[in-house]
């Protein structure tokens, strides 16, 4: 995830966002460089070497 191995238990992005504490936060993600939308999370499953890539948005400048 985001660059680093990690384990995971969640077979779908919405299940790794929930294990991970993303939950209910506004993020982005992508599985493998490709953009998941957010309603497309709970059917997108994730296999071993899956490349996640979750995005918080920032304020400031």
């Amino acid at each position: 995830m985001n660059g680093e191995s990690i384990e995971i238990e969640a077979p779908t992005l919405e299940k790794l966002l929930d294990e991970l504490g993303y939950g209910d936060k506004t993020v982005a993600t992508a599985v493998n460089q490709n953009f998941v939308r957010n309603k497309d999370r709970g059917e997108t499953l994730l296999v071993e070497e899956d490349m996640v890539e979750i995005v918080t948005p920032r304020q400031g400048g």
